[in-house]
């Protein structure tokens, strides 16, 4: 068998492919969720949604606030949903999981419980809830997938949504910036968290099934592209994810027990970013966006580049 590593750049670019290939886990062909749903065309909420049930698999329950999940699911009795799903009020979805893991642990059941909220649900109305289970070591995965708006309502302002950017309630552009709820859950030293971005599934897919491997509480912040409140086009989303994290806008990496690995895309990212503007140019959201906002957000994103990069190379 020839090498293609001897065959020059295009050989090495055919071994590296390869290699890609070979770490990719095999993605089930079982479906919880099915076509049904009521999301908005292009809504990547679904789509992460999808890949973190087929990375936790049929025992699993949802635990979810009001948000856009909430919705999705179909009108009452039917369901899009082949898993379990509780829905909880907005501020109580992580207490909610709380007492169901202690009660199925209290069975001998190994059920996952993963509370999946969304950003207005998990850094405002639900954090108080959620810092308790994690103070608690309550034994589950809670997810916040990030459209940095209340999507749900109309998108409105949350402590998710970046400096700058149009919503109902700031439509001359938020002033303040995006809350660090990364920042918040490391204060409470979980044994595994992650960012991640439904632009890249394979990457939510194998982060689920690693932090479900955890006893104690886990948690993944997932960047969920939302064509209505971005204002971009619908078939749109997966690029538009690609070019948060080409930008440095979203940076993905994992923290396992306080060890901070930045992941293959955001490293690329570091060494060659491609300009901000090319990533808030196809949203409407950042129209009229100034360029001393621009400049602010492009501070920050090297800001937190280099503190990411000195926590990695810390031993």
């Amino acid at each position: 068998m020839i090498d293609p590593r001897s065959h020059g750049a295009l050989g090495r670019s055919i071994h590296n492919h390869q290699q890609e290939l070979n770490t990719i886990p095999e993605i089930p062909k079982e479906k919880y969720i099915l076509k049904c749903t009521s999301a908005c065309a292009g809504c990547s909420d679904s789509l992460a949604l999808r890949y973190v049930l087929k990375a936790a698999g049929p025992d699993t329950v949802l635990v979810v606030p009001a948000c856009c999940t909430s919705v999705i699911q179909g009108t009452y009795p039917n369901t899009a949903f082949n898993v379990p799903v509780y829905n909880i009020a907005f501020a109580s979805a992580a207490a909610c999981a709380s007492g169901m893991s202690n009660a199925f642990r209290a069975a001998g059941k190994k059920t996952n419980v993963i509370a999946y909220a969304g950003d207005g649900g998990t850094l405002d109305i639900g954090i108080q809830a959620m810092s308790g289970a994690f103070e608690r070591g309550t034994d589950f995965l809670y997810i916040c997938y990030d459209n940095e708006a209340y999507g749900n309502t109309g998108m409105q302002r949350s402590g998710g949504t970046p400096l700058g950017a149009r919503t109902t309630t700031t439509p001359a552009g938020k002033t303040e910036g995006k809350k660090d709820i990364d920042a918040i859950i490391a204060a409470h030293d979980p044994p595994y968290q992650a960012t991640a971005c439904a632009a890249y599934p394979q990457d939510i897919f194998k982060k689920v099934k690693k932090a479900l491997t955890f006893r104690g509480p886990t948690f993944i912040h997932i960047l969920a592209p939302c064509p209505p409140g971005w204002r971009y086009s619908t078939e749109k989303s997966v690029e538009m994810g690609k070019l948060a994290v080409k930008s440095g806008m979203w940076v993905l990496y994992e923290r396992e027990y306080g060890k901070l690995t930045i992941g293959a895309q955001s490293k690329a990212a570091m060494k060659k970013p491609i300009a901000l503007e090319e990533y808030l140019a196809p949203q409407g959201r950042f129209k009229g966006i100034d360029t001393k906002t621009v400049e602010i957000l492009r501070q920050r994103i090297a800001k937190n580049y280099a503190k990411l990069q000195a926590e990695e190379a810390t031993p």
